[in-house]
């Protein structure tokens, strides 16, 4: 892929752009085959690849410069902004939308934040791509919430967002979002993803690499299809991408989630799925949920945060569960929970290719609990 950015030496983000593709894939491959070591009868399935750019439906764009003259992208060393409106490995709809929010900016006065004063109100622009886009301005405080209104009918005849949020986050550290979300026009974003349209609020997790995590989810489904698993819980479920997809008719499936609001929107996504399924959500902590559960079920499906599942490792070796499938973005968390499930052994997995020209992949395991003689 080529990017001006990087040959100016504007952004060195992408830290593997300069290795061909094929041996980014080869590599990333190497490391989880190398952490999650050698099992009899182990399958390897081969690497999901990604588009090379246009992939990334997610932007996260630092505001800097002046309200005149707003860039959009990242920080230099000396604290100033590098605007990279262009860059490739967003969606075709981000680069075409992120102009009009630059000028919304200018039009809107919303002076940017300044890291080495302490002044200025926005912080952040925040895109994703869906079925449309969701936009959020990530404001220092509600000062300039009025003017975002003034301006907002310009924005929405001009781009036509689906959602409009401003987020409140008054902290002078490198925090992406606060607490406090103020919707502004629409409420959830549509995701198609393979058959399933997911739903996501503005502080909703997913996958920033839409193509790729269609195929992770169809292997999900297609990996436990078959398993004889009549119950399956989803934990750090998020918005229920593969609680949903691994429900079938006569599987009953519980996903679980801290957040209210993901919780909120994984049960819309099923209520709108027009297929009968046994699937309910449930909020609240994934090991606090097992250990009061009455009976384990026959599959337990994890998608955690980098850290890994840590304590649930050892709740599901001392478990009855038979089958888990373990997503994971980390492959030495991963390698440091398996090792506390030597009960659980791997039998197939496949390395998915969700950040091109950077060293971080995502993992798919599917574990199963060894037959003792």
């Amino acid at each position: 892929m080529r990017c001006d950015y990087y040959d100016a030496a504007l952004c060195r983000s992408c830290t593997l752009l300069r290795v061909d593709y094929p041996d980014q894939l080869s590599g990333k491959q190497a490391r989880a085959r190398a952490a999650i070591g050698d099992h009899p009868g182990l399958v390897w399935e081969p690497a999901v690849a990604s588009a090379e750019h246009g992939f990334r439906n997610k932007a996260k764009m630092v505001v800097a410069g002046t309200v005149d003259e707003p860039t959009l992208g990242i920080l230099d060393a000396t604290g100033h902004g590098t605007d990279l409106r262009r860059c490739p490995l967003h969606t075709p709809g981000i680069v075409a939308a992120l102009p009009t929010l630059a000028a919304f900016v200018a039009r809107a006065g919303l002076t940017p934040y300044d890291v080495t004063t302490r002044r200025g109100e926005l912080k952040y622009v925040l895109v994703t791509e869906g079925d449309g886009l969701m936009v959020r301005f990530v404001l220092r405080s509600t000062e300039a919430l009025a003017r975002v209104r003034k301006h907002l009918p310009w924005l929405l005849q001009e781009l036509e967002p689906a959602v409009v949020s401003a987020n409140i986050q008054p902290l002078h550290k490198a925090v992406l979002e606060g607490d406090v979300e103020i919707p502004l026009v629409g409420e959830q974003l549509a995701m198609p993803v393979g058959d399933v349209v997911l739903h996501l609020q503005p502080r909703s997790f997913f996958q920033t690499n839409t193509t790729v995590a269609a195929a992770l989810y169809s292997d999900a489904r297609a990996w436990t299809r078959d398993l004889p698993a009549r119950t399956a819980w989803d934990l750090f479920c998020g918005v229920g991408g593969f609680a949903l997809h691994i429900a079938h008719p006569g599987r009953e499936v519980v996903g679980v989630e801290l957040s209210e609001e993901a919780v909120a929107s994984a049960a819309r996504s099923r209520d709108g799925s027009g297929t009968e399924v046994d699937v309910r959500f449930v909020a609240g902590d994934a090991l606090a949920f097992a250990r009061d559960a009455e009976r384990a079920p026959d599959l337990v499906v994890v998608n955690p945060p980098r850290r890994g599942i840590t304590e649930l490792a050892g709740w599901l070796e001392a478990s009855r569960v038979r089958h888990v499938l373990y997503s994971s973005c980390n492959v030495d968390s991963l390698a440091q929970d398996l090792n506390a499930m030597p009960s659980l052994v791997p039998r197939r997995a496949r390395v998915f290719d969700m950040f091109p020209h950077t060293a971080h992949h995502e993992v798919l395991v599917l574990l199963e609990r060894a037959v003792r003689a």
